[in-house]
């Protein structure tokens, strides 16, 4: 056979891949998961996954919530796994494709790296470098609330792995680690009265706007790495009317955690405790604590990035040899309304994963 037909067949055969990829990532983000209404996507990935020759299970976290594990043949621990999510934040914002930009509700967080990471598998095992045993997928729930997904599957799925790459937009850099988290809701009860006597009334506004004025100005431990913690308070919800003394006041809190949850959440409990000097009304949620996150990075050609977001590594509770964080896009642009990925990031980040496998399976 003739050179340039050899680098014909390979051409049409890389033009084909990018093809799929693309479709493939179009399917997902064309399908709403915002976390706690995932079923859609969970129920597509499955049909493709079986339809390219994986054996596919699907575990249920909640009804109308599953996780996605495939892995080829019949040997459910493998030694990589390549893991990533499927939910997203809301609101819901259709794809559409502007030059080499796709713009969409999860294009790039983080459904860049699920279709990447199929991808990457897909044509490493065509290619014939891997096989039975040596790469699974598992794509999980509720990464974006509360990491119940990757919780129920450390738990419950009974698999074993001895490495882990996560995908995540980290612009095709590998993580060097991460903050932790600490996510909480604050309860206030109050006692409505008319607004021209509010002595009579206990005001939940005021008590939350004291509290949380002390939670942004308290002092909280920052690491050399990783940098300083943050606050942010996400969500109030408070009052009845503006004539009403305020009978209840809410509001959820998630501090990005840069050196030991256990101070944080420790700074946290004291000033809801004496909040609750004058009037025992405050309530603290603890919805999810986890300590900043430290990883493998050390791979030849790769470039490296410190993150301050958090992911689910440390949901997935298991012995590694390593654990890699890796995919498409920034987290810049994440979370947005303009939220992107590039086609060159898409089809550079399949590459990325299998190099990465091949260089942890040699």
């Amino acid at each position: 056979m003739r050179l340039t037909n050899v680098l014909t067949i390979a051409s049409v055969a890389c033009a084909a891949s990018d093809y799929e990829l693309i479709s493939l990532h179009k399917s997902l983000v064309d399908i709403p998961s915002i976390s706690g209404d995932e079923e859609a996507v969970g129920k597509f990935l499955e049909r493709y996954l079986q339809k390219n020759g994986f054996t596919v299970e699907l575990q249920s976290v909640k009804p109308g919530r599953d996780n996605v594990y495939a892995y080829l043949g019949s040997k459910r621990n493998t030694s990589v796994l390549l893991t990533s999510h499927i939910d997203t934040v809301p609101p819901y914002i259709p794809y559409y494709q502007s030059g080499d930009k796709i713009y969409g509700r999860g294009s790039n967080d983080a459904k860049g790296s699920v279709a990447s990471q199929i991808i990457a598998l897909k044509e490493l095992y065509e290619s014939g470098e891997v096989g039975e045993g040596d790469v699974s997928l598992l794509f999980v729930v509720g990464e974006e609330y509360d990491g119940i997904g990757m919780r129920h599957a450390s738990d419950k799925l009974g698999a074993y792995w001895d490495h882990a790459i996560f995908g995540e937009p980290t612009e095709l850099k590998l993580g060097v680690g991460h903050k932790g988290i600490y996510n909480i809701e604050l309860d206030v009860e109050g006692k409505a009265s008319h607004s021209g006597y509010p002595q009579l009334g206990i005001d939940a506004n005021k008590k939350l706007i004291d509290i949380l004025y002390q939670i942004e100005h308290a002092e909280y431990p920052a690491d050399q790495l990783l940098g300083n913690s943050s606050v942010n308070v996400g969500i109030i919800e408070a009052g009845v009317a503006a004539n009403v003394v305020s009978p209840k006041a809410r509001a959820k809190i998630l501090i990005r955690v840069a050196h030991s949850t256990s101070t944080v959440s420790g700074t946290i409990k004291h000033i809801v405790d004496e909040a609750n000097q004058e009037y025992d009304n405050v309530k603290l949620v603890d919805i999810q604590n986890k300590e900043p996150v430290y990883l493998d990075f050390e791979v030849p050609g790769f470039e490296t990035v410190v993150l301050a977001y958090f992911t689910d590594v440390p949901n997935l509770e298991r012995q590694f040899k390593s654990r890699y964080l890796y995919g498409p896009g920034s987290i810049l642009v994440a979370h947005s309304a303009d939220e992107y990925v590039t086609v060159a990031d898409l089809k550079n980040a399949v590459d990325g994963y299998k190099r990465l496998t091949r260089y942890l399976l040699k």
